[in-house]
């Protein structure tokens, strides 16, 4: 059952039963032991799809290859079209002796950073007990393990919710067209798994992330020549100079509020005093209630030399998911299940955000990080543990037979 407390927070009642019994846990562990073989080729024929956020029609092809394999999962599947960006593939999962319970949701997007072509140069390859590839760690991977996961549940006759799966196309640029459709569909749900990569090489599951956001801050002076007319001018590029040194006191490492200035352009020549100049400046909070406060400074924001303009815009756009007592109820069951496996879990709090994040700040507990074990993230290196693969699909089998 389900209730909401005096705060609108979701609070989940664990079955009072054991949380799996054991024969039940070993049959997933062994249905994922056998399959592994079939999980690595098709985590290679994922990888195969080029799949950059910015690519609608490669999006969509891989789209169309996902919705065939829940459709042989068994699975109900349909999209939410975009006319932009990627189709957002939603699957339904029925239920095993509750099919009224509500769903539990199973999120994740399968949009890259890589941008097409980068399989020439960045093949899909195993190399010892490690398999490289674009997008294989981040996120790929979870996706196979969402594939597989549901079928070693139906391979089995446990009690289960019904499941949702969601996968949006535009999570690695800021899931525009993603959140309102994963917000929509959260409601309705029990709690949320999110199917992010495991943080560090110990795998830790991920309770808190950061909320994330991102200002623009443009600078209009006066042009005049530099070695001329050197005093009639404006530098935009020294009033921005100013306006990034005062953004560091906005800084809070205490808090956990960061704010960096990561791209910076200016001028024209080098004898040209700069008439126009801008940054681009990221921002990232721990708790939600430091966000409206650190906007402020930045609308705040005038001009040292008062003969230039300034124009701040951006703000807060990915909520911080905060560690809350449903998002630990459904730590302690994923490390209960992951002891009678052999896996020794542990909790981590992060600096990236995810689509945990918006599920998170609706009340609805959230836990994530529950993907593969790898490295390299967005980088040369991206790489998942080849074991953890079958290892970390049968904790998150198990776990959503207790929820």
């Amino acid at each position: 059952m389900n209730h909401k407390g005096s705060q609108g927070r979701y609070m989940i009642a664990f079955s009072q039963a054991p949380l799996m019994i054991p024969e039940s846990l070993q049959l997933l562990q062994h249905y994922c032991q056998q399959h592994q073989q079939e999980m690595f080729l098709n985590l290679e024929r994922l990888v195969g799809f080029e799949s950059p956020s910015d690519n609608k029609a490669a999006v969509d092809a891989l789209g169309a290859c996902l919705a065939a394999e829940f459709d042989d999962a068994g699975c109900k599947v349909k999209f939410h079209r975009a006319a932009e960006a990627g189709d957002t593939l939603q699957a339904g999962f029925p239920g095993k002796d509750a099919p009224d319970d509500k769903p539990i949701l199973l999120l994740g997007h399968f949009d890259t950073v890589w941008p097409m072509g980068t399989l020439a140069n960045m093949p899909f390859r195993l190399e010892g007990d490690r398999v490289y590839g674009p997008g294989v760690f981040d996120m790929k991977a979870g996706i196979v393990m969402m594939l597989f996961a549901m079928r070693a549940l139906r391979s089995t006759r446990g009690r289960r919710r019904p499941l949702v799966v969601l996968l949006d196309t535009d999570e690695e640029i800021g899931s525009v067209t993603g959140r309102p459709i994963i917000e929509a569909v959260a409601k309705e749900c029990e709690a949320v798994l999110v199917l992010e990569p495991a943080q560090g090489p110990q795998g830790f599951l991920k309770t808190s992330r950061k909320g994330v956001g991102d200002f623009k801050i443009r600078v209009q002076g006066r042009a005049s020549h530099a070695g001329v007319d050197f005093e009639k001018g404006r530098s935009a590029v020294v009033e921005l100079s100013r306006q990034v040194l005062e953004m560091t006191k906005f800084v809070d490492l205490e808090r956990g509020i960061t704010v960096n200035t990561g791209v910076v352009h200016g001028g024209t020549r080098t004898n040209v005093v700069a008439a126009e100049a801008w940054a681009e400046v990221d921002i990232r909070v721990a708790r939600a209630a430091d966000a409206q406060g650190l906007e402020e400074k930045f609308a705040g924001l005038k001009p040292f030399d008062p003969e230039c303009k300034i124009e701040v815009s951006g703000g807060l756009n990915r909520p911080p998911m905060e560690r809350t007592e449903g998002t630990v109820r459904l730590l302690r069951a994923a490390q209960e299940i992951g002891r009678q496996l052999g896996i020794e879990l542990d909790e981590s709090a992060t600096g990236g955000g995810s689509d945990g994040n918006f599920t998170s700040a609706l009340g609805i507990p959230t836990l994530d990080g529950l993907g593969a074990v790898g490295e390299g993230a967005h980088a040369a290196n991206e790489s998942i543990v080849l074991n953890e693969l079958q290892r970390r699909t049968a904790l998150l089998a198990g776990l959503i037979g207790v929820i």
